[in-house]
Parts: C-alpha cells; sequence; structure tokens
C-alpha cells in the first residue's frame, strides 16, 4: 500500500508570516503542482515527509495525497530545503504524477562486491557517479540500481553503459560517462601538476549535505505566490 500524505490547504496570505505560524504549529508549508491543474499551498507533517526522504527509494518515492474537498492523487517530491543550523525540513514541492506518462529521475548506483584491483592489487576504488538519470514510467523507477564490480581490474572503468539494462528503463547519462573505477595508490596520493594547477586557481568546495533539487525557473516563477 502506497504511503497516504495528509495535506491541508492554507488559506490566507502566503507570505513569510504566515510561513512561520504554520512551522510554529508543527507543520511545514508546501506546494501541490503539475499534471495541468494550478498549484495549491497545503501543509504537511514534516515526519511523514522525512520518512519519505530517508526512505530505501527517497525523493522517487511514488505516495497519495489527501487534500479535503479534492480528489486524492498521486505525487513526488521534487524539491525540499533545510534549515541549515537546526537541519530541519523548512518548505517542500509536491508534483502530481500522472502514471501512464514517463518520468524523468535520478537514481542511486549501488556497487556490489569488492574489485579484484582493490583485493589483489592493492588499488582504490574511485565512484565517480553516485546517481544516474533514466525516463521509465512511475512504476518502473527503481530505488537503486545494483551493478557487480568484483570484475573490475585495476586501471579499469565502469561505464554507464555496463549498468544492468531494461527495456523498462531509458538512460538519459552518457552511455560512456565514467561510474567508478580502481586507481592506484599512487596515482591517488600524487596529483598531477596539470592538476595542481587547477587546485590552486580554484579550491574545491565542499560539499553541500542534503540539498533537494532544482528547477526550472519557469516552474519557479509559477509557483512563487504560493510558496510565500
Amino acid at each position: 500500500m502506497p504511503e497516504v500524505v495528509i495535506a491541508k490547504a492554507r488559506e490566507g496570505k502566503f507570505n513569510k508570516n504566515a510561513a512561520r505560524r504554520v512551522r510554529a504549529a508543527g507543520k511545514i508549508p508546501a506546494v501541490l503542482y503539475g499534471a495541468g491543474h494550478e498549484p495549491v499551498a497545503v501543509e504537511v507533517d514534516p515526519k511523514q515527509i522525512s520518512r519519505i526522504l530517508y526512505s530505501e527509494s527517497g525523493h522517487n518515492t511514488i505516495f497519495d495525497v489527501e487534500v479535503a474537498g479534492q480528489p486524492t492523487v498521486k505525487a513526488m517530491i521534487v524539491d525540499w530545503q533545510y534549515e541549515p543550523i537546526r537541519d530541519q525540513l523548512i518548505h517542500i514541492d509536491l508534483k502530481r504524477i500522472a502514471l501512464d506518462k514517463t518520468l524523468r529521475v535520478s537514481v542511486r548506483v549501488k556497487l556490489l562486491g569488492i574489485p579484484v584491483g582493490v583485493k589483489t592489487f592493492g588499488g582504490i576504488l574511485d565512484q565517480v557517479l553516485r546517481e544516474v538519470e533514466i525516463e521509465c514510467l512511475p512504476a518502473d523507477i527503481p530505488s537503486h540500481i545494483d551493478v557487480d564490480i568484483s570484475e573490475l581490474g585495476l586501471h579499469q572503468v565502469l561505464r554507464v553503459n555496463e549498468l544492468p539494462h531494461s527495456d523498462k528503463i531509458k538512460f538519459l547519462t552518457a552511455e560512456d560517462a565514467a561510474v567508478a573505477h580502481v586507481v592506484s595508490i599512487r596515482e591517488e596520493a600524487a596529483p598531477t601538476a596539470e592538476g595542481e594547477a587547477a587546485a590552486g586557481a580554484a579550491p574545491a568546495e565542499p560539499e553541500v549535505a542534503k540539498k533537494g533539487k532544482t528547477e526550472p525557473a519557469a516552474d519557479a516563477a509559477k509557483k512563487t505566490e504560493a510558496k510565500k
């Protein structure tokens, strides 16, 4: 049975003060949009949304949304925002889903096994792509894509075209894109002069955890009033 998210329609002005009142009441403001219908400003239970985001299928989870006076719809979480200091959800975007229309989603790549290049030759496994973009019907979205890398040797590269393929899924990430490879310890420890120059010119930025997805500017503009 799919999870059922109970959403309450928000009334009145949709500004920052109204959003604060929603959060003070223990809920989080959200917007339900898509499928050719007007966006609806709602409030939802943050614990329920967090449970979905941290589930096996994460933000690709399809669930039912019930809003009083409206038909139950299928939806997904397409964007979410955290308050950085308290690490709390402060806003989410829900998109209505049509089960007969394909979706573009990013799915985690799960590497299984220990590469022979690591176990036998002392190399280091480097996963270049942790997610790949695919297109498929909502019911065919995998929670993750598993690939056995136990035969991956030293200096060998696993590419997208070597991931398990299905006639139900179309890969949108370039087929020749590297997913993972095994490098030697010497290569890992000694960067090239070209790499050092690039590092000196542009220091690496720290990874940002728990970041939501970005969305097209057109969609963002369409929902500006509803989000306030």
